[in-house]
């Protein structure tokens, strides 16, 4: 068998250096680029046998230029970046990897969630600020502080992100409501509803966990938010584009929300800005929820697993 022939698009966004390639470089001649414009795809994997990728886009017109391209392997769970059908045609299987990062976003959607309701941004910013150095109080208070046991947390998309959210909230104290999926059971301690009123009419907070789709693209929006909860936090660790950003600035302006955090927002990096960022009230981290050192190597560990079933016929997780 000749040596297969693996182009890494962008290993930075996955291992940007404290994670090894060694087991990929079992299968076969490994080429590495930390990161890769839409437009240098077809250089770089014209030779290319395996591709592994995350967010670059490989369109129909790539790979029909790419006619040794044997598999897609994708080092994340979303697969929009790739042309499917085109891949399908080809008879070129495009696998994921589900699931590997579950823990560490619903760990951080946690923690936006209990740093909003805490105000924890302004008040740190007050001891570094000497704010707090100078008050004559023993305390300072930089906005109400919101205590989370007792309140409702409405969670939509209640897949293996959303339950383990549900588990760690049930744990603070929290009460529980979910949208129903259509196959799904109720964890004990979660209450289902049917549709979304009820939910935002019940939730003290809210958190995104739901996949981005055509049906649901900036379902967050003026509608939305006029039916939640007045001084509702809401939480997006999902995708960018569930939310209309515009609506929601406007909803923190207005008091209709009392905070917003998100791991994710429409454009990614936010190289025109966004009209979310430098809001009071609103936490933005760079879309690094799942990228935990475990979840990043459990990332690679199961991408290789994958080549692996690939070349021995079988190939797993095939997207289409």
């Amino acid at each position: 068998m000749k040596k297969l022939k693996i182009v890494i698009l962008d290993g930075n966004c996955a291992n940007p250096g404290d994670l090894s390639w060694e087991e990929f470089e079992k299968l076969g001649e490994v080429t590495v680029y930390p990161s890769t414009e839409d437009g240098q795809v077809v250089e770089r994997a014209k030779d290319a046998d395996i591709v592994i990728d995350n967010k670059v886009n490989i369109t129909a017109e790539t790979i029909k230029a790419l006619p040794r391209l044997k598999y897609i392997g994708l080092l994340s769970t979303g697969y929009n970046v790739v042309d499917l059908a085109a891949a399908k045609k080809r008879g070129i299987p495009v696998c994921n990897v589900p699931a590997y990062s579950t823990m560490s976003v619903a760990q951080h959607a946690i923690m936006l969630i209990t740093a909003l309701a805490a105000k924890l941004p302004a008040h740190a910013q007050s001891v570094e600020d000497g704010e707090w150095g100078r008050c004559s109080n023993f305390c300072l208070f930089k906005g109400e502080v919101t205590e989370l046991w007792g309140k409702t947390l409405g969670i939509i998309g209640y897949g293996s992100i959303g339950r383990a959210v549900a588990k760690i909230a049930l744990a603070m104290g929290m009460k529980v409501v979910a949208r129903k999926r259509h196959t799904c059971a109720a964890d004990e301690g979660v209450k289902l509803v049917d549709g979304l009123d009820e939910l935002l009419a019940e939730a003290d907070v809210i958190t995104l966990h739901c996949d981005l789709n055509a049906g649901n693209a900036k379902m967050v929006n003026a509608d939305f938010l006029s039916k939640v909860k007045k001084g509702a936090i809401l939480i997006n660790t999902a995708r960018g584009g569930l939310v209309d950003e515009d609506a929601v600035a406007k909803a923190l302006g207005d008091g209709i929300l009392s905070g917003y955090g998100a791991d994710v927002l429409a454009e990614e990096p936010p190289r025109h800005g966004s009209p979310l960022i430098g809001l009071k009230n609103c936490i933005i981290t760079p879309h690094v929820a799942w990228a935990s050192r475990d979840a990043r190597a459990r990332l690679l560990k199961a991408a290789k697993e994958n080549i692996d079933a690939f070349i021995a016929g079988d190939p797993t997780n095939i997207v289409y």
